[in-house]
C-alpha cells in the first residue's frame, strides 16, 4: 500500500491533515468521506510534500515515560468496562503530550472507522512491534487486559533497567568530557600562549617542547578543519552503519571488545529473554513471539541470530538447542531455557534468565566503571602533567642559567 498526504474537516469544522496508507487516491477519499469526513484534497506523499499531523510525526521519537502512563490509565478503563474508543476520547482529551495526542487521535479515527487496535497503533510507525504484536494477541485470546497488564510491567522492568544503566554511566560521562575540554583548552589557547612567549626570548628549547608548541599552533590553525574533517567522517559513519552490512559490521566490532562486548552481549539476551517471556505469557505462539523479539532488538547479529533460530524452531527443534546453534548465547542461558522447556515452563524461566542477566549487567557495568574511572583520571593526569612539564621546562632552565 502507498502512503497519503489527506486534508480533512470534521463534523466541528476541525481541520487536519495527515498521512494514511492506501491502494489509491479514491480509495482514501471514500474511506474518510464514508466517515462523515469533508475531504479537501487526497495527494500521494513525497519527499517534498509538507504538512502537520501524521507526516511531521514520523520520524519523531515517542516518550515512552508518556506512553507508559497512557497504558496504566487506558488499562484501567479497560477494566472498568469502557469501550475501546470511549476510553481513547477520554485519554485524548487530558493527553499532554503533543506527539502522542497527534497519535491516539489517529488511532482514534481508524478505530472508529472499523479497524482493529492492533492495526490502528501499527499504521502509526511509531509504537514498538511487540506493543502491537501483544494488542493483536489480546484481540485473538479476547483477553486484552491481561495482555496489557504484562506489556505495563514489561515497560515498567525496562525502564527502570535502563534508568540504574545510564545513573551509572553519569559520572564517567562527565568526567570524560571534562578532560577533553580541559586538553583542547590547554592545547589550542595555553600552548600557543607559551609559543609567543618562548619565541621572544629566543632561547633554546627541549625537543618534548618543541613537539608540543608545533602541536598547539597546528591544532589553533587547522583545529576547524579536523573538527569538519570529523564530523563528515561521524555523519558517514552513522549512515554507513544503518546499512545492513554497516550494522552487522559494526555490532561484531562492540561485541568483540574485551568488556563492553560482554556487558553488550548480556544486556542483549536479557533484553531478548525479558521480551520473548511477555509475548509467550500473552498467548503468542514460540515463532512469531520469537520474529517479534527479534525486531526489539538493537544488536544486528542478535537479530540475525534470533531468525535463524526460529527458522530451526519451524523445522521442529526446540528453542534452546535453535539458540545454542547460533553460538551467541551464553552456556547459562541454553541450559535454563532447555529446563524451562523441559519442565513446560519456558516464560516463566525466561523471566528468570532476563532477572538474572540484568542482575549481572548491572554488576558488571558497576566493576567495569570501577576501573575505568581512575583509568581516566591516569590518563588525564599523564596528559596535562606532560603539557605542563613540556611548558615549564625550558622556563626552569633559564631560570638555572640565570643564576
Amino acid at each position: 500500500m502507498a502512503q497519503f498526504l489527506v486534508k480533512v474537516a470534521d463534523e466541528q469544522g476541525h481541520l487536519r491533515q495527515q498521512v494514511e496508507h492506501g491502494y489509491s487516491e479514491a480509495e482514501v477519499h471514500d474511506r474518510f468521506t464514508q466517515q462523515g469526513y469533508l475531504v479537501y484534497w487526497v495527494k500521494p506523499r513525497t519527499i517534498l510534500s509538507t504538512g502537520g499531523g501524521q507526516f511531521g510525526r514520523r520520524s519523531s521519537k515517542l516518550r515512552q515515560s508518556a506512553f507508559l502512563i497512557f497504558n496504566q490509565q487506558f488499562l484501567t478503563l479497560i477494566k472498568a468496562g469502557l469501550p475501546i474508543l470511549t476510553s481513547l476520547d477520554l485519554l485524548i482529551k487530558r493527553q499532554r503530550d503533543k506527539n502522542l495526542l497527534q497519535l491516539l487521535g489517529n488511532v482514534r479515527e481508524r478505530v472508529k472507522g472499523g479497524e482493529l487496535l492492533s492495526d490502528a497503533f501499527s499504521a502509526q510507525q511509531v509504537f514498538p512491534k511487540m506493543y502491537t504484536t501483544t494488542l493483536m494477541a489480546g484481540e485473538k485470546s479476547g483477553n486484552m487486559e491481561e495482555v496489557l497488564g504484562r506489556y505495563i510491567a514489561y515497560q515498567r522492568m525496562v525502564q527502570t533497567f535502563r534508568k540504574k544503566l545510564l545513573v551509572s554511566l553519569v559520572y564517567p560521562a562527565l568526567l570524560v568530557s571534562v578532560v577533553t575540554v580541559m586538553l583542547i583548552f590547554l592545547i589550542t589557547y595555553v600552548v600557543p600562549k607559551f609559543a609567543d612567549l618562548f619565541n621572544n626570548l629566543g632561547a633554546e628549547l627541549p625537543a618534548i617542547t618543541v613537539f608540543m608548541l608545533s602541536l598547539g599552533l597546528n591544532a589553533q590553525r587547522y583545529g576547524w578543519l579536523v573538527l569538519l574533517v570529523g564530523a563528515v567522517a561521524v555523519v558517514l559513519l552513522l549512515r554507513w552503519k544503518q546499512s545492513d552490512r554497516g550494522a552487522e559490521r559494526v555490532d561484531r566490532f562492540l561485541l568483540a571488545l574485551p568488556l563492553i562486548g560482554e556487558i553488550r552481549l548480556k544486556y542483549q539476551v536479557a533484553n531478548f529473554s525479558r521480551i520473548l517471556a511477555t509475548l509467550l505469557q500473552g498467548g503468542l505462539p514460540l515463532v512469531p513471539a520469537m520474529e517479534t523479539a527479534a525486531e526489539s532488538m538493537s544488536s544486528r547479529q542478535m537479530v540475525n541470530g534470533v531468525n535463524a533460530a526460529a527458522e530451526l524452531v519451524k523445522e521442529g527443534q526446540s528453542l534452546a538447542h535453535s539458540l545454542e546453534a547460533q553460538k551467541m548465547f551464553p552456556d547459562l542461558a541454553v541450559e535454563m531455557l532447555e529446563v524451562g522447556e523441559s519442565t513446560g515452563a519456558l516464560p516463566a524461566m525466561l523471566g528468570s534468565v532476563a532477572e538474572f542477566y540484568e542482575e549481572d549487567v548491572q554488576t558488571a557495568l558497576s566493576a567495569a566503571m570501577a576501573l575505568i574511572e581512575p583509568l581516566i583520571l591516569i590518563v588525564m593526569a599523564v596528559f596535562v602533567g606532560g603539557i605542563l612539564i613540556s611548558l615549564y621546562m625550558p622556563i626552569f632552565t633559564l631560570g638555572a642559567n640565570v643564576h
